[in-house]
């Protein structure tokens, strides 16, 4: 399998190919991102060294993206859970780069927010320039995907009309553990993916389920501003989000949470109190 990671050994920073349980460091290159479009990562400059995955720290796996966007209500079975009707278009909002953690990396519960919630997702990530594509082009321009869990303040999320600000609070959303490239995965519409909490599935669904596929996020998107290398989009969450249980689950300080998406990998992150 092709799998890349954005890495940390001490104070060094690097980029690598994973390889069964090592990693193999890119030479010259200090994490995924706009300098590792799809091109440079079908043959990575390989450094000589071998590293043992378990002594390294996993980033993000793209830590400092251009842009990170992401998509609301594109399962019909999450949207008939919440209060919205089916969108026509793609609900589409935005984080920033502070909001990412790394797989193993303890998702913050800030003392503001009562109402701290899950939402597994596939995350694909732009593998070189594409504006206004469509179709096959769109598709073409992913370069890798990624499990992300879209941790939000619901509290903070319906304070205002715009998502925003229950959306990308400081170290709340994995991203990772790798980038696979997109031969390795194959359809993309066509993945199992399921949410854990402390070993209980909570969410269980399929990309087959989408409202909206991936070249047509990629179309709309792309209609409105370029996307870059290294950018990263989330998909949407299934339904069995905690807010809209009876009674409520909301994450708590020494949680574990799984995000696992079939030939993407699995991503697990504990929950700490900030």
């Amino acid at each position: 399998m092709s799998r890349f990671a954005s890495c940390a050994l001490g104070e060094r920073r690097f980029a690598a190919l994973v390889d069964d349980d090592h990693v193999r460091p890119l030479r010259g290159i200090a994490e995924l991102g706009f300098e590792t479009p799809a091109d440079v990562l079908a043959e990575p400059p390989l450094d000589d060294a071998r590293l043992p995955l378990a002594e390294v720290t996993l980033r993000p796996v793209i830590p400092r993206p251009g842009k990170v966007l992401c998509v609301g209500l594109n399962y019909k079975a999450h949207v008939e859970e919440g209060v919205y009707d089916v969108p026509d278009y793609p609900v589409l909002f935005s984080k920033f780069p502070e909001a990412l953690v790394g797989a193993g990396q303890p998702v913050l519960l800030p003392p503001e927010s009562d109402a701290v919630d899950f939402e597994a997702e596939l995350a694909f990530v732009i593998g070189g320039p594409v504006r206004r594509a469509s179709g096959d082009a769109a598709l073409a321009a992913v370069g890798g995907y990624t499990c992300a869990n879209d941790v939000t303040m619901r509290d903070y999320q319906y304070r205002t009309h715009q998502w925003l600000p229950g959306k990308t609070w400081a170290s709340s959303t994995p991203l990772g553990p790798f980038l696979v490239t997109p031969d390795e995965v194959g359809d993309p519409h066509a993945l199992d993916i399921s949410f854990e909490l402390n070993g209980e599935r909570m969410q269980s669904a399929s990309t087959r389920l989408f409202i909206f596929d991936i070249p047509k996020l990629i179309a709309t998107i792309s209609e409105f501003v370029p996307l870059a290398p290294g950018d990263v989009v989330l998909t949407g969450t299934p339904s069995g989000v905690g807010f809209r249980r009876d009674p409520k689950v909301l994450l708590r300080d020494g949680d574990r949470m799984v995000v696992e998406i079939e030939r993407v990998g699995r991503l697990e992150n504990p929950v700490a109190t900030e």
